[in-house]
């Protein structure tokens, strides 16, 4: 990749931009199973940001912050959380993601389905997110 775009108008611009898109990246996962929206979309916007801060800022400086190595980390923690999310209520007598079944005490079975629905979503949007990343890298010629 080219060294540093150089130009304070791009960068102040992305360094504006970035926050904003990770705050409605967060929303997109968070209100996925009301409307459009989830996990994958989210994690699509979150990976965004971090490309936009790649091309603008120079990889050096976006690598500090975020590594190539922790993008597979992130979306093998995703993969993770998703598996859990699946096979935890199986332990418990359900079927594969029947989040009814969840073992989180105190809460009636429309509430477990909205807890499940979040985690899954969030795993989601964290393999998305750092498989993006890592594809960009690689593409860029940088490995983990």
């Amino acid at each position: 990749m080219r060294e540093r775009l150089e130009n304070p108008v791009v960068e102040g611009v992305s360094k504006f931009l970035v926050p904003f898109m990770q705050i409605f990246a967060l929303y997109v996962i968070t209100h996925g199973h009301y409307g459009p929206g989830g996990g994958f979309q989210g994690g699509v916007i979150l990976a965004a940001s971090m490309m936009l801060l790649r091309l603008s800022l120079g990889e050096e400086y976006e690598h500090r912050r975020f590594s190539p190595a922790a993008a597979t980390f992130v979306a093998a923690v995703g993969i993770l959380i998703y598996a859990f999310a699946g096979l935890l209520p199986m332990a418990f007598g359900g079927r594969f993601l029947d989040y009814a079944y969840l073992p989180i005490p105190g809460l009636s079975s429309p509430e477990l389905r909205y807890h499940g629905i979040l985690i899954v979503e969030s795993g989601v949007g964290m393999v998305v997110w750092g498989t993006l990343v890592s594809l960009f890298d690689h593409l860029l010629g940088r490995e983990p």
